[in-house]
């Protein structure tokens, strides 16, 4: 191993490094055993400290953590517990004839020492799911959750330190410095959730020792509600897809696109399921988030400033409160396209929404931009969604819905291009902190034992009878 004695964390990187085999060795009754643990933390032990720690990071309703922070995390244990000992197994697969005397098989093998980079917004489900995969692996992990919930990091801090020896599995708290420092580690695998932005630089980083990563990143989810759809089913999904979290999901819808002569209806609905979810004053619901912090407020305020400027239609909503962090739902029509709103992946409580004519333009739209992190359609053609889902590409869909395609571990999990590299989630998460590794076992005297050399015309002969029959 290269000498990296000058970063701060090398010792405990180098401790994990001599540990990785021995964790990598164990059985998938000791993973399992981790996981419970992990599982009664989460559920009993720390459930009111979660809640509490989400409510004081950006005043997340403690429903809203319970569904989105706890539950993933418990339903992806749940499913790793029933499905390990299966995925551990060594994975027979067929052997050519022309390797008679032969059995091959895939093993899952630990990558080794990991590095989980998690993100603010759903810091315990985005931090756990992860480590979940990696646990039932068979890795050692050092965790760096975001400073921005450091009331959330600090929880999660508390939780890992007694649960596991940091020789296994630490979290490390810090700024973005103490990133820049842990990415300069020879890593066997990154596992980061973030930004585009940012996950550039973390695949840079990772390059220099050809870690392999997995980024599931973000972008512009769009939203597709053609002329046939439940317009009022649509609508209450959209809601609360959008305005879950504040906006603040990497799924979310991030525009809307429309039939264009349901424009009026839509705004109409929108309206009366805003009030019924969040009543006439939101800011006054005990049912919704805030934004993280000033930064990130700052932003969304200048994206509606822009907009206002720009002779924007603001149909719903529109006002924030600068003291709180809070920024009311907001429906936007006639958005110019060189705005932020539609340029950048909003990441809050503000939707826009474009009309449309025919189907064909949305997927030329869709097309001409980066590809998203999710896609979603509502309608009762099956002409229209077979169209949008075979003519657009998206790391995933949801078809009359949103956000559950994230909840099934059956499915994987993760982008496309600019939304992501990899996949996680149940076996798709146990496989991307695993090696694949080939094996081979020779019983008997095979073919090729007979074509050692030297090379003889009826050895010859064995090999035009291999290329053409074999």
């Amino acid at each position: 191993m290269a000498n990296y004695k000058d970063n701060r964390f090398y010792d405990l990187f180098n401790r994990q490094s001599a540990n990785q085999f021995k964790i990598g060795n164990t059985t998938y009754k000791e993973r399992i055993k981790k996981l419970n643990a992990l599982k009664a933390a989460l559920e009993t032990t720390y459930k009111e400290d979660i809640r509490k720690a989400m409510y004081d990071d950006f005043k997340k309703p403690y429903l809203e953590t319970d569904l989105t922070e706890i539950y993933p995390v418990i339903s992806e244990i749940k499913f790793t517990k029933q499905n390990l000992k299966s995925w551990m197994k060594l994975q027979k697969v067929d052997t050519p004839l022309a390797l008679l005397g032969a059995s091959s098989y895939i093993k899952y093998e630990p990558k080794g020492v990991c590095l989980i980079i998690s993100p603010w917004n759903f810091p315990i489900n985005l931090t756990f799911v992860p480590l979940v995969s990696a646990i039932a692996a068979g890795n050692t992990v050092i965790i760096k959750p975001s400073e921005m919930t450091p009331n959330a990091s600090k929880l999660m801090a508390k939780i890992v330190g007694e649960l596991f020896d940091e020789n296994e599995i630490t979290l490390i708290e810090g700024e973005v410095e103490t990133s820049e420092e842990l990415l300069k580690l020879p890593f066997n695998h990154i596992f980061f959730t973030g930004s585009p932005s940012v996950g550039k630089i973390v695949m840079k980083a990772a390059s220099k020792h050809l870690t392999s990563v997995t980024l599931e990143l973000g972008g512009k989810s769009p939203t597709i509600i053609d002329e046939t759809a439940n317009l009022e089913k649509a609508v209450k999904k959209v809601i609360f897809g959008k305005f879950t979290n504040s906006g603040q999901t990497c799924i979310a819808p991030d525009y809307v696109f429309l039939k264009e002569d349901l424009k009026d209806e839509f705004t109409k609905l929108f309206k009366e399921n805003l009030n019924q979810f969040y009543t006439d004053k939101a800011e006054d619901s005990k049912s919704y988030s805030r934004i993280v912090n000033k930064e990130h407020f700052e932003r969304l305020t200048s994206y509606l400033e822009e907009a206002k400027s720009n002779h924007t239609q603001i149909a719903v909503g529109g006002n924030v409160n600068s003291d709180d962090n809070y920024i009311e739902p907001t429906l936007v029509f006639d958005v110019p396209e060189d705005s932020k709103l539609m340029q950048n992946e909003i990441f809050g409580p503000i939707l826009p929404v474009k009309t449309f004519t025919k189907i064909d333009e949305t997927v030329d739209y869709i097309n001409s931009r980066e590809r998203p992190l999710a896609l979603y359609i509502y309608s009762k053609n099956k002409k229209n969604i077979d169209y949008i889902m075979n003519n657009t590409r998206a790391g995933t869909g949801c078809v009359n819905h949103n956000l559950l395609q994230f909840l099934n571990p059956n499915l994987p999990f993760g982008g496309s291009n600019n939304s992501g590299i990899g996949k996680s989630h149940g076996f798709f998460g146990f496989e991307a902190f695993s090696n694949r590794r080939s094996l081979m076992k020779q019983h008997t005297i095979g073919a090729t034992d007979l074509l050692y050399p030297p090379y003889t015309n009826f050895k010859q002969k064995l090999i035009d009878l291999t290329l053409k029959w074999f």
